[in-house]
């Protein structure tokens, strides 16, 4: 029961549009946040990633989570593409910096390829006007279970993704579709980004 309850729960985290996130031309908050990168953790700041071009910020609701799974998996396949086009990215949800260690470096996901950072009191995703979903259909999703049979153990936000222009300015919001569509549309966006530069 709990397992067709997350398949729900996932399905309609992609359904739902990011409407009050920040949109083109808003300045992104800056944020550092705890890491992983392959395993190691490191302090992600914002800041310093836009010295060297573009980032995308990818907020996903769960590690070893079906469509955050496909997702980071999705990123992982294309980083050379968004590394050729000049950008970076960051992944962030509410897991604790353990789960990422773990998920950061899994081959079947982030695969060493994809840093993610801890957001374990939801004030990243606050910052970029996302909400901070506690429950659904009235249950917690904190007790839903992921796709390595562990209890998620937090609230989630939307998949949102933005793409960060190098002076810190939002050139895209991107939500309200699939997780390899939300990868697309961003590898979209920093190749015309990279075209016009």
């Amino acid at each position: 029961m709990k397992r067709i309850l997350l398949s729900c729960l996932l399905s309609s985290v992609v359904a739902i549009p990011a409407l009050a996130a920040l949109k083109e031309g808003d300045i992104a908050p800056d944020f550092k946040a705890p890491a992983s990168l392959n395993g190691k953790e490191f302090t992600f700041s914002l800041k310093d990633a836009l010295k060297e071009g573009p980032v995308v910020v990818y907020f996903y609701p769960a590690a070893y989570t079906g469509g955050c799974n496909v997702q980071a998996r999705t990123f992982a396949v294309q980083y050379e593409q968004f590394a050729e086009a000049g950008a970076s990215i960051i992944g962030v949800s509410l897991d604790n910096i353990a789960r990422l260690n773990d998920f950061s470096a899994d081959p079947e996901y982030c695969g060493g390829k994809v840093p993610v950072a801890s957001d374990e009191k939801g004030e990243v995703a606050k910052s970029y006007d996302l909400e901070i979903r506690d429950t659904y259909n009235d249950k917690p999703v904190a007790a839903f279970k992921n796709s390595r049979g562990e209890e998620i153990g937090h609230s989630f936000t939307d998949r949102t993704t933005f793409v960060v222009t190098a002076d810190g300015k939002i050139a895209a919001t991107i939500g309200d579709v699939s997780p390899e569509e939300n990868v697309g549309k961003a590898l979209e966006v920093v190749q015309r980004l990279a075209a016009k530069s």
